[in-house]
């Protein structure tokens, strides 16, 4: 008849028999920390596995004498499974993921209001942007801006528009006047604002003798235009008639600005 006995400094469990405990007086040295213990007074009321049969050391001890530590012993090896004191580290390092996930999580939830916080700045800043290339985005972001007292605007790259071509030509009919052509066209593939158009007349000798800033409620016949823009990729012809009485203009100047 086999029973189970524990070391009572490692805590590591051993199966011996009756026989086994009976020829030392119960004396006996654990194969894994080499200190010698009285296995009946260790029993292990626990018997995890009774199918296996392990050896121990059994050593000719007395209960008046301690074994000597210079006896070479038998390196026990085969303890019961689940009592190695390598599994219970690896069961503690087990115990302290919950807190690993915890401190996760943590980090998670205060770093979430942070990113929302930084992503509605970023949407903040480049709203024009956005609402450019991303064209279904823009009515949220008006909405947003009613609330924070800010604007959508329509782009304003002036480097992506040109004057096409331009004409200034005088009005027989009306003596004193004269009548701007220009075609605009917008290069980016998105509406822009419509610039505003900086006229400067000149006489034969190329002196300015007149200037005028023309913004686009002035030159645009549509107030529609204005307020959607110039579109992505198109082209706009100007006619605008100029009062120019008294000013002898030969030439003229034409630049575009916001």
């Amino acid at each position: 008849m086999s029973t189970t006995t524990q070391c009572p400094a490692c805590g590591t469990r051993f199966k011996v028999t009756q026989a086994q405990l009976a020829a030392y007086h119960g004396m006996v040295r654990c194969g894994h920390c080499h200190a010698a213990f009285n296995a009946i007074e260790n029993r292990s009321s626990t018997d995890t596995s009774p199918q296996l049969a392990l050896p121990i050391v059994l050593e000719d001890v007395t209960p008046q004498m301690a074994p000597p530590e210079a006896e070479t012993v038998l390196d026990l090896t085969e303890e019961l499974p689940g009592n190695q004191p390598g599994r219970y580290r690896h069961q503690a390092n087990h115990l302290e993921q919950p807190e690993r996930k915890r401190r996760t999580w943590t980090w998670v939830a205060g770093s979430v209001p942070l990113l929302a916080l930084l992503l509605g700045q970023a949407t903040y800043v480049f709203r024009v942007e956005l609402a450019a290339h991303l064209p279904g985005l823009k009515p949220a972001l008006a909405g947003a801006c009613v609330k924070l007292h800010c604007s959508v605007p329509l782009p304003r790259n002036v480097d992506l528009i040109s004057i096409e071509s331009s004409d200034l030509e005088t009005d027989p009919a009306q003596p004193g006047v004269i009548t701007l052509s220009v075609t605009l066209r917008n290069h980016a593939s998105y509406a822009q604002e419509y610039p505003n158009l900086e006229l400067t007349l000149t006489d034969t000798s190329d002196t300015p003798v007149g200037r005028r800033i023309l913004r686009p409620g002035e030159y645009l016949k549509d107030p529609a235009d204005e307020k959607n823009g110039l579109a992505g990729n198109r082209e706009n012809s100007i006619r605008l008639a100029i009062d120019a009485s008294g000013l002898r203009a030969a030439g003229y100047r034409l630049f575009l600005a916001y």
